[in-house]
């Protein structure tokens, strides 16, 4: 199907949705599905399909929440933000019952003609997201599509591993509950890679650091979730954990400035743009308890951090 007929009435010119940095709305996305169920409506699986498509594009604060999860439970409580942001259309939620995990698509503001459609792109989308975020793929147990069935289902098949159910109540996706605490893979070297470049990008629009120290920043943002301390960092830079206090104090800051830096600055984020808990952010900031954490943010910003919540967003991040 030529990319001009794919995009016909979208509004959208073919060279500019190859563009990273365009925006695409809801209509336009419609649209665009819309001309894709006219020609190729009949085709067994067209959504598992495109949900097989997705690849991992963390949306700032989200990404960072999710990478650094330590189970898939820690990772679902933070992924219906991070699913908006991904999928548009739609609510994602999670239930555990009867000793299963269930992720349920709710298609009732979705337009009746593309719901099944969206349905098996958001199934089968998440599949994906997990592959690629932890290259883990938890078997699931069973799926089920509200729409009839088709004539052919291997492509559902060979996405999840059994066969889908059709005509049910729900569109849902469920696996063995005791998944849900096994502890996460590291995450794959891309998904790392592209956080760390988020990290980096926050830091810098607060904080200029350059020399020894933007090397030592650079070591504390490198696996989320996971922030290494004083020792550790030295090792990983082939120096003595008192050269690296004297380098840094050359360069008119220290380690705890350094670690204070990153953790406030993710803390803050993670507060003005998720709805994660006190609790949850000083997980992912890797305090053993949320009393240490919110210590902590009472000396940087005056406040806890559900004081600072309340008060709004910073201006700077809006």
């Amino acid at each position: 199907m030529p990319a001009g007929e794919c995009l016909a009435g979208a509004g959208l010119a073919p060279e500019s949705v190859a563009e990273q940095t365009t925006e695409v709305t809801a209509r336009q996305e419609l649209a665009v599905v819309r001309n894709l169920l006219a020609r190729f409506g009949r085709e067994p699986g067209l959504g598992v399909e495109a949900g097989t498509r997705y690849h991992v594009s963390l949306s700032g604060p989200w990404g960072l929440a999710l990478l650094a999860s330590r189970t898939m439970r820690d990772a679902i409580v933070v992924s219906p933000g991070y699913a908006e942001l991904v999928f548009a259309f739609g609510q994602v939620t999670f239930e555990e019952v009867d000793g299963e995990g269930r992720l349920r698509f709710d298609d009732r503001d979705v337009p009746e003609d593309v719901r099944g459609f969206l349905a098996e792109r958001v199934l089968a989308g998440i599949q994906m997201l997990g592959r690629e975020l932890y290259s883990v793929n938890v078997p699931v147990r069973r799926v089920s599509f509200r729409h009839a069935a088709p004539p052919d289902t291997s492509r559902y098949r060979s996405v999840f591993g059994v066969e889908p159910l059709f005509g049910t109540s729900v569109d849902e996706l469920a696996f063995d509950s005791s998944f849900l605490d096994v502890v996460l893979p590291q995450p794959t070297e891309q998904a790392r890679s592209t956080c760390e470049q988020m990290c980096q990008e926050l830091l810098a629009r607060r904080y200029v650091r350059s020399g020894f120290a933007a090397i030592v920043r650079g070591v504390l943002i490198r696996d989320p979730g996971v922030i290494p301390d004083q020792s550790a960092v030295a090792a990983g830079l082939f120096v003595s954990p008192r050269t690296l206090s004297r380098r840094l104090n050359e360069e008119g800051t220290s380690f705890r400035a350094l670690l204070d830096e990153v953790r406030q600055a993710l803390s803050e984020e993670l507060l003005d743009r998720t709805d994660m808990t006190t609790e949850q952010v000083a997980a992912r900031l890797g305090y053993a308890e949320a009393a240490s954490f919110i210590r902590a943010f009472r000396r940087w910003q005056g406040c806890p951090p559900q004081e600072y919540r309340a008060r709004g967003r910073t201006p700077e991040l809006v």
